[in-house]
């Protein structure tokens, strides 16, 4: 379980990226989080493995005090959080394998990581991983070989050979096109409902949040101003958390249907 209890954030230039935030969030819940663009979306969940440390408040992690860590206790925890970027952050001249090792590496003796050595374990559960996205085939090709969205996909195996109980998403499927979009999408339901993988998108699509994620969470200059079933949003509360503009919204017409 993730409890944010009265979680401030506030930049050194003095701009709040979360004010007052209450949530609790259980294990295996897919939730979609959004909000105009520096809403704090992105505060939200990167407060979640300590990329940002919140200002005041108090943030656990299935008991643990978050801002206590420190050290190896920090690296350790962010062993169970998997992170997905828009930008994907995989190393495109080399191979998908190889990237998928990569999130082995806090896990091994220098010389390994080196030399490139990986135990033959870590092979697997990495071969593992691809084929659970489907990919097991582009194992050995670059990853400059790949489209946006194969990519996207060796990143979630390289978060899934870590074994996370939680994986962030910030802005996952914003680079790709809207097929695509819909097929990492499928990946990230796929992952929650049999994997029971708590999972957290920051997205900015909201028609895609509504398909596929339960909970909503609306985020407007900070604050929380919508938690709950993405099937019981409508326009009303949408221009809640869009200051009232749909047109700032991602797929507005689709959404505009729903009346």
């Amino acid at each position: 379980m993730i409890i944010f209890d009265k979680v401030s954030k506030v930049y050194p230039n003095g701009v709040k990226g979360l004010d007052n935030v209450s949530l609790k969030i259980e294990q295996g819940e897919f939730v979609g989080i959004i909000g105009l663009s520096g809403a704090g979306k992105s505060t939200l969940i990167r407060s979640i493995n300590r990329m940002h440390d919140i200002t005041d408040g108090s943030l656990s992690v299935d008991g643990v005090d978050v801002e206590s860590l420190k050290g190896k206790q920090l690296r350790s925890f962010r062993r169970q959080i998997g992170m997905i970027f828009q930008s994907f952050n995989l190393v495109t001249r080399t191979t998908v394998i190889k990237n998928v090792l990569t999130s082995f590496v806090p896990d091994l003796p220098f010389w390994r990581v080196l030399f490139g050595v990986f135990p033959k374990e870590m092979k697997i559960k990495s071969l593992e991983a691809l084929d659970n996205m489907g990919i097991l085939d582009k194992a050995y090709m670059r990853c400059d070989q790949l489209s946006g969205g194969q990519m996207q996909r060796v990143a979630l195996a390289r978060t899934l050979a870590q074994n996370p109980k939680i994986i962030l998403a910030d802005e996952p499927v914003a680079a790709l096109d809207p097929v695509t979009a819909r097929q990492v999408m499928d990946d990230f339901k796929k992952i929650n409902k049999e994997m029971n993988i708590s999972v957290l998108i920051n997205i900015h699509h909201v028609d895609l949040a509504l398909e596929y994620v339960d909970r909503i969470i609306g985020i407007k200059a900070g604050k929380i101003v919508y938690d709950g079933k993405a099937s019981e949003i409508d326009n009303e509360i949408l221009k809640e958390i869009y200051g009232g503009d749909l047109d700032k919204v991602g797929s507005s017409e689709d959404l505009l249907k729903r009346e």
